[in-house]
């Protein structure tokens, strides 16, 4: 590898990724790209149905049109280079493009753990106080709550990526996975990393469980609501404007927790990679999906779209 003139530094990486795969790069370009391309569109048309629908204007749109913002972002720090790794075969990445992908992927990551405690908010707000929720969610509320959110990730980028870039890499610069997250970037930190590594599990802990504290109490106080709503259709419509905030929370949060609040030791780099997949790649597909399928309104500004366009056309 090549070394800068300071011996202690690693001038770049190599992204070890699905190199032993060797057989299969052809069929994994196709089917990330694949999943890259519809990841874009879904969430774009997220987008745009929110920005031009006039029935799609209340707080709870204006942060599913962040959150579909965010996918976008997410997913385009780690796939296209990983395209390109697939595509060339040439995987290396330079020292300051590894911290500007850690940095990217923490910041979307950390503002989606936020906004996603924003929502179940904007949830409770509307289940649990119906007669004061424009009140607790003025649009003056949503922007502050989503500037918190985008801030918040921002120090965590910032934060978490200056702090593991200013230790010294010597050794070996193979990083045992397709984009440079944090666990694997610092099995290459030379010498003790024991108390570095408590204090991102200390970190992620606090950026992961603060805002998942606060998505089960909003819950909590929702679930006991719901209870309380004397008939079947009623209770079954509150619920179902929840379901799919819930769904996209579980699968986040299930491998955030999993992924980042563990000790190095315990990676493992033939699956680990597989399960970041899993939450870089697959995820951001799911989240339009689920809001496009579980929501009736959403589905009712597609098919306003489309007749508009149809009508256009004529």
């Amino acid at each position: 590898s090549r070394m800068s003139t300071n011996a202690s530094m690693v001038a770049d990486f190599v992204l070890v990724g699905f190199s032993r795969l060797a057989h299969l790069q052809g069929l994994l370009f196709s089917l990330f790209l694949a999943v890259y391309l519809l990841t874009v569109t879904g969430n774009l048309l997220i987008v745009a149905l929110v920005s031009a629908d006039t029935a799609l204007q209340s707080p709870m749109y204006f942060f599913l049109r962040i959150l579909s913002a965010l996918e976008i972002g997410y997913t385009s720090v780690t796939v296209p280079l990983l395209l390109h790794h697939l595509l060339t075969g040439q995987r290396h990445i330079p020292r300051w493009g590894c911290a500007l992908q850690m940095f990217f992927f923490l910041f979307f990551g950390a503002t989606e753990c936020c906004l996603l405690a924003a929502m179940a908010y904007d949830r409770y707000a509307a289940i649990c106080e119906p007669l004061r929720y424009p009140l607790l969610l003025s649009r003056r509320v949503c922007l502050q709550l989503a500037g918190s959110a985008w801030a918040c990730g921002a120090m965590v980028g910032l934060g978490h990526t200056s702090f593991i870039f200013s230790l010294p890499f010597c050794g070996p610069n193979a990083i045992p996975h397709f984009f440079c997250e944090i666990q694997p970037v610092l099995q290459l930190v030379c010498g003790d990393t024991s108390l570095n590594e408590l204090q991102i599990i200390l970190a992620a802990a606090l950026i992961i469980l603060c805002p998942f504290g606060l998505i089960l109490s909003s819950y909590g106080r929702i679930l006991a609501t719901i209870f309380r709503i004397p008939s079947a259709a009623g209770r079954h419509k509150a619920f179902s404007t929840c379901s799919s905030h819930l769904i996209v929370v579980s699968l986040f949060y299930g491998t955030a927790i999993f992924i980042y609040i563990r000790p190095k030791a315990s990676y493992d780099p033939a699956t680990d990679p597989l399960l970041s997949l899993f939450y870089a790649v697959i995820t951001p597909i799911l989240n339009p999906i689920i809001y496009s399928l579980r929501n009736t309104d959403v589905k009712a500004a597609l098919k306003r779209t489309i007749q508009k366009m149809g009508s256009a056309e004529i």
